[in-house]
């Protein structure tokens, strides 16, 4: 059974940091394209950042570029969202999100429909 399991979210003050955490069990991702999505109360999931299977391409959205960075350690099935200078309009429940696993994948997906496995979530919430 795929199984992804987020941690690390929680109550921050604007302009602070937390790291999230996603490992995944249940086969291997190493070919997967990574990502980690966010969805408000009353808005779409929208990708905040994603990750090529072999690191070496990633996405960010304009909103989180130069405070966010994923990164991902295939020997632990894990990737990871570093979040700095946290501001309130980050509040939401982040999930992470894998992709089938495609080794000729160029760019990683930043859409919702080019992911297959999906977190149960984890709030973050950035008070002001």
């Amino acid at each position: 059974q795929v199984q992804l399991i987020e941690s690390g979210g929680g109550l921050v003050q604007a302009g602070g940091s937390l790291r999230l955490s996603c490992a995944a069990s249940g086969r291997t991702f190493t070919w997967s394209a990574m990502g980690w999505f966010r969805q408000a109360p009353g808005k779409e999931r929208e990708c905040v950042a994603a990750i090529l299977w072999s690191g070496s391409r990633t996405f960010y959205a304009d909103s989180v570029k130069g405070r966010f960075t994923i990164s991902r350690d295939n020997g632990r099935n894990t990737v990871y969202l570093q979040m700095n200078g946290l501001k309130p309009e980050d509040t939401a429940d982040y999930y992470c999100a894998a992709g089938l696993g495609n080794a000729r994948q160029a760019q990683p997906g930043t859409s919702v429909r080019e992911y297959a496995y999906w977190g149960q979530g984890t709030q973050v919430t950035v008070s002001s």
